[in-house]
Formats: structure tokens, C-alpha cells, sequence
């Protein structure tokens, strides 16, 4: 089983911007943590972050093409307005995908409430911290989603 895990803007500067709200590890840690529970479970795993919006939908696009099982993806703020990365998500029927945010989105500023990459994911995972990559793969790993 092959899943990409895909984080957006921002997600490299884990452990330094707001760690009231994101935490204190930082993204070598969160990295590391997909990594060793990909191992344990016998999967492959790819990381991927981007600040840019264009290199996110490139690497949703290679999933059509490469035989990717399941995304886990954290679109950062573009998950509040990016039709198009919702557009290259929604294009892809084979790979399951699980939209993961650290924070709890629904209790947030308004403007965070709305996912409009949700919409294109089969399951949203939010306010589990980290553990929610690993609830999101867990979820990929235990199969097809109702």
C-alpha cells in the first residue's frame, strides 16, 4: 500500500509559529512520526509540503498516475478558498483521501470553519494534533471508507 501525505503552507514552521494552537514539535518531528507508523503498519509512505499552491496540485495529479492508495492531506489556509486544489482532489477517484488539520478548524475564526477542499475528501479529520496523521492513515490501512 502506497499513501502520500500532503502538507500545505505553513506546515514546515511547525514548532515555531503559534505552538498555543499547533504545538511545540516541530515538522522533523511530525515527519518522523509518519514515517515510524508507516513502518510499523508496512506501508509506504511519501511527505510532501508546499507553500505553493501550483506544486500541491502537481503532486495531487501524480497520484492518477502512480499507483497511490490513499492521500492524507493537510491543505493549510488553502483549504478555505482553493477550488483548485479541490478540483485536483475531486479528480481522483481511486485514492481514498483524508483532509487532516492539527486544530480543531470548528472552533476557530469563522473563516476557518469552512473547508472547501472537505467537499472532495472522503473523511476530515481536526483537532487531534498530530495523532490525526496517524488516525488518517489508520483510516487508509483499514480500507475502503464508507
Amino acid at each position: 500500500m502506497k499513501i502520500l501525505v500532503i502538507n500545505g503552507p505553513n506546515l514546515n514552521f511547525l514548532g515555531i509559529r503559534e505552538k498555543a494552537i499547533y504545538g511545540n514539535e516541530d515538522y522533523d518531528y511530525l515527519i518522523k512520526l509518519i514515517k515510524d507508523h508507516a513502518k510499523e503498519k508496512g506501508v509506504e509512505v511519501e511527505c510532501f509540503q508546499s507553500n505553493h499552491e501550483g506544486a500541491i496540485i502537481d503532486k495531487l495529479q501524480e497520484c492518477y498516475f502512480n499507483g497511490t492508495d490513499g492521500i492524507v492531506i493537510n491543505p493549510g489556509a488553502y483549504t478555505h478558498y482553493s477550488y483548485a486544489i479541490h478540483d485536483a482532489l475531486k479528480s481522483l477517484e481511486k485514492p481514498v483521501k483524508v483532509e487532516v488539520h492539527i486544530s480543531d478548524i470548528r472552533s476557530r475564526e469563522d473563516f476557518r470553519k469552512i473547508s472547501v477542499t472537505a467537499p472532495a475528501c472522503d473523511e476530515q479529520i481536526y483537532g487531534k494534533g498530530l495523532q490525526g496523521y496517524i488516525m488518517a492513515m489508520d483510516r487508509i490501512i483499514s480500507g475502503p471508507l464508507a
